[in-house]
């Protein structure tokens, strides 16, 4: 079966970013699983959603159990880490935060999933982590070093032991921030009051200082026929912000915005000029295409 790994540092992750290009893939039948290091503990919620929840965490992970039904995620895999918290904050002194977490033992983590569900995709963060939250950076550095220590043998041996051998996993790729919706939200956010430097729940997203971050786009996953389910999902996650969701849009713009997903692909490397693909899959071989529905002829293409 044809399975993609998304690893991400919070609830909701999976759905503001490339939660468009979960629900296509998982529509065509490919497994696809979540790695999620937090349940998001250091995020704010107002006090009427967090009733029937004995905490933050517990409101937070049922967002996510909500917005991964649906998108068609086949199974959540928490980390078991807590919500590191923006930098300087008390959360990440908190000995059980990601912030805490030894880098190898995150890694080891991440190497045991990959091994265990095989994937021929994954997704992680961009080196900046999306908007700069260190969590989210943590995250980046070691689901990348995963990716290629999960298929030596000589890491993390005790692993064979319990059943998971090293596994080459095909392709790996980062999100890429959407550039024309970034430029719109910094237009338009003022002209509504709010700051472009202090997006978010939290206030903790800049979007200037991410308009100045250099993004190589290879992939780009045509979305809209998923839109609708993207928004559904952000429903879900009712305690945070989202601009898909508490700025409702015309249909067209909304499309405009959000129609297409970038992506930037790592593993193969790119050399030379870029020719954006429109499938995250578009590098395996033939034999091992994992793409339902899809022609030989046209994997044989790439």
């Amino acid at each position: 079966m044809a399975t993609l790994l998304a690893v991400f540092a919070h609830p909701d992750d999976e759905t503001f970013g490339p939660g468009g290009t979960l629900a296509k893939y998982a529509s065509m039948g490919v497994g696809v699983h979540y790695a999620c290091a937090t349940k998001g503990e250091a995020g704010e919620a107002p006090a009427k959603l967090l009733r029937g929840h004995p905490d933050v965490a517990s409101l937070r992970a049922t967002e996510l159990e909500c917005a991964s039904r649906i998108l068609g995620i086949k199974e959540v895999h928490f980390l078991g880490y807590r919500d590191s918290g923006m930098p300087g904050s008390q959360d990440n002194l908190h000995p059980q935060s990601l912030e805490q977490a030894p880098e190898q033992e995150v890694v080891g983590k991440i190497v045991a999933l990959i091994r265990q569900i095989r994937p021929q995709v994954l997704i992680t963060f961009d080196p900046h982590g999306g908007y700069g939250h260190p969590d989210h950076i943590k995250i980046h550095r070691t689901a990348t070093e995963a990716f290629y220590a999960a298929s030596d043998p000589e890491r993390f041996p005790e692993q064979r032991e319990r059943g998971l051998p090293p596994h080459q996993t095909n392709c790996l790729y980062y999100t890429a921030f959407p550039r024309r919706a970034l430029r719109f939200w910094i237009f338009t956010l003022p002209l509504l009051g709010k700051d472009p430097s202090r997006w978010g729940a939290n206030q903790d997203i800049d979007l200037r200082m991410i308009a100045q971050w250099s993004q190589k786009i290879t992939a780009r996953i045509e979305v809209r026929r998923f839109l609708p389910k993207k928004l559904e999902a952000a429903a879900c996650h009712r305690s945070q912000t989202a601009p898909m969701r508490d700025f409702p849009l015309p249909n067209w713009l909304r499309t405009w915005l959000m129609g297409v997903e970038n992506f930037t692909r790592v593993h193969p490397p790119t050399e030379g000029r870029i020719r954006a693909d429109k499938d995250l899959f578009a590098g395996i071989h033939p034999e091992e295409d994992p793409t339902p529905g899809r022609p030989k002829a046209e994997a044989e293409r790439h």
